[in-house]
């Protein structure tokens, strides 16, 4: 991105968390609701363990710690580029020709164009949660594991961020896609809040590896860990997470480069 289109998004973004701000018990009491939506993913390990004593051969801790990798993943992609999303929205009204004439990518505007502060909340929830579920999983502080615990929810919110993008771009072919942009994106999260062990060849052929949702969390778990994978798989996988999530970058990009190519003018 160019210098001034940097700065007009910067200032855009700024403009919009100061309007928010200004009504401080709103503002207040959307964070506090988007921090809620990450307790209940803690809640809901919780309350599998209430009646069963492993899942899918793992651990409470174990599970406890997937599950806060891919929540603090899916949390920074949400607040990056999770506006994306009403893109079918700005298709159907028209504020989409407006977007195009402006001297900005249109994925940046998109992107900043409404801002919602509150997700700040469940993106700070998620790295406090992290740091928990890695104490409670007795994950060893080395500075190998320490370092793979950082990049591991930067890289999920990659390829979370990839998903958001390339299922919004349907849009540009058909308008109406919105649910099932949202049933991948929003079902991945869940997908991936679990060890893959839990899911039938099928579904882990066609999910874990193919929209590469097992290197969101759990094969950078097994590392953490010190586990080998059950389902045989080398080591090697739980540092393939910014490769993986460089390739879905790449993908989203081509799927909006042409989506962006294909679309005509409403003529609003």
């Amino acid at each position: 991105m160019a210098s001034g289109a940097w700065t007009s998004c910067r200032h855009l973004v700024a403009a919009q968390v100061r309007g928010q701000a200004q009504y401080r018990a709103s503002f207040a009491a959307d964070v506090a609701g988007s921090v809620l939506f990450g307790v209940l993913d803690v809640v809901e390990v919780l309350v599998l363990f209430r009646v069963t004593p492993a899942l899918g051969g793992f651990a409470f801790g174990e599970v406890f710690l997937m599950s806060a990798l891919a929540t603090c993943a899916f949390a920074i992609a949400d607040l990056v580029v999770g506006n994306v999303e009403r893109l079918n929205v700005y298709v159907r009204t028209g504020l989409l020709d407006a977007v195009l004439v402006r001297p900005m990518g249109v994925l940046a505007q998109l992107a900043a164009m409404d801002v919602a502060g509150r997700r700040v909340g469940r993106v700070a929830f998620g790295v406090v949660i992290v740091a928990v579920a890695a104490v409670v999983a007795g994950v060893p502080p080395t500075p190998a594991r320490l370092a793979l615990l950082v990049i591991t929810p930067l890289a999920g919110a990659a390829i979370f961020g990839a998903l958001f993008v390339a299922t919004a771009a349907v849009a540009f072919w058909w308008i109406e896609a919105g649910e099932i942009a949202n049933g991948v994106t929003y079902g991945g999260l869940t997908f991936t809040q679990a060890p893959i062990t839990v899911y039938g060849a099928m579904f882990r052929r066609l999910f874990a590896y193919g929209v590469g949702f097992a290197f969101v969390a759990y094969y950078p778990a097994l590392v953490l860990l010190g586990r080998p994978d059950p389902l045989g798989a080398p080591a090697l996988l739980g540092y393939a997470a910014p490769v993986v999530a460089l390739a879905a970058a790449l993908f989203a990009a081509g799927v909006w480069r042409a989506g962006v190519r294909h679309y005509r003018s409403t003529g609003s």
